[in-house]
């Protein structure tokens, strides 16, 4: 019998348990995935301690991004996905899906063909990472040429991402991290400047990559009093994106600042594109054609046998990693 993870309780990585499960089948616009690699995100982590944008419904399963092979599809599906090489793009609830799993069961809108010059684990770290970027600088802001841009939390996969896309448009990105610990790596990424927030000053670093008119466009997601200090390094007119609440803390409203300055702050997740399917389109050509041509390359920090899961989601928690960690299924 296949095995996947499942929790009963809410909790840290502790309360996360392999179970054996039926054979699953599929059933209409669905498929059964036999999965080769998972790629973890930090919406998971949040998700078992109960601190989500929605709660789990006990007992639940786990993971939005797996690749693998179709194995069987659903009554009404087509038949010419057997066999097919895919991974899934985060387009569903948690509490409906969960690719943490020897054998999944995924919904047919959210599979997607992986370029065939990436590797099996390569493409369990594609969509949440890149989608979620995109749909923010790209199909929102319309990053362009000169651009200020920070990205804050830059050394996570989806910052990797932000980094790559400020790149590929000729955009100027500042990237931020807590410690001096990574700067050097991420210059290495791509990153035009790096600042780390607990060593440096932000707002007056910003100012100075600036010249004094502050990032068109902000992408954040920490939240809590550090928005404060976007406020304060934003330009007028600006945007910023808080996409997560990393920090755990209220996020007071610097409401002056915004005022004066005319700043949107935008909340936002990618389900905005990956389930609007005249949305996901663009997106996906986009990300496709960069990876093609190698403007993108998913960043692997670690991987880790399925066996282990739980230790890559407490490596996970651990804020070590710079880009991707991603568990391989024998």
């Amino acid at each position: 019998m296949p095995k996947a993870i499942r929790f009963h309780e809410i909790g840290g990585p502790e309360v996360l348990r392999f179970e054996e499960i039926a054979k699953p089948e599929p059933g209409r616009g669905e498929v059964r995935l036999k999965v080769q690699a998972i790629g973890l995100n930090r919406a998971e982590s949040m998700f078992y301690r109960g601190q989500y944008i929605y709660q789990p419904k006990l007992p639940a399963g786990l993971g939005y991004e797996a690749s693998g092979v179709v194995e069987a599809v659903g009554p009404d599906a087509d038949k010419s996905w057997i066999g097919k090489s895919v991974s899934t793009i985060p387009a569903f609830s948690l509490n409906e899906y969960g690719m943490v799993g020897e054998e999944v069961i995924a919904p047919i809108v959210a599979l997607a063909e992986y370029p065939a010059n990436l590797s099996v684990v390569e493409s369990a770290a594609i969509w949440m990472q890149y989608v979620t970027a995109y749909g923010a600088l790209i199909g929102i802001a319309g990053v362009k040429k000169g651009d200020f841009v920070v990205i804050s939390a830059a050394s996570s996969s989806v910052g990797i991402a932000a980094i790559e896309i400020a790149k590929a448009e000729g955009a100027v990105s500042i990237a931020t991290t807590r410690t001096s610990q990574k700067k050097a790596e991420l210059k290495e990424l791509g990153a035009d400047h790096v600042i780390a927030t607990e060593e440096e000053d932000f707002v007056a670093h910003v100012q100075e990559i600036t010249g004094g008119k502050g990032a068109r466009v902000i992408f954040d997601p920490v939240a809590g009093p550090f928005l404060e200090k976007l406020a304060d390094a934003v330009a007028p007119g600006g945007i910023i994106f808080q996409y997560g609440a990393l920090s755990l803390q209220p996020t007071p409203l610097p409401l002056v600042t915004i005022l004066v300055k005319g700043v949107s702050v935008r909340g936002y997740t990618l389900m905005e594109f990956t389930r609007v399917p005249e949305k996901l389109a663009p997106a996906k050509k986009y990300v496709y054609d960069r990876l093609a041509d190698g403007r993108f390359t998913p960043r692997i920090a670690k991987t880790f046998p399925f066996a282990q899961t739980v230790e890559a989601y407490k490596y996970l928690e651990s804020n070590a990693q710079v880009g991707k960690i991603v568990v391989t299924v024998p």
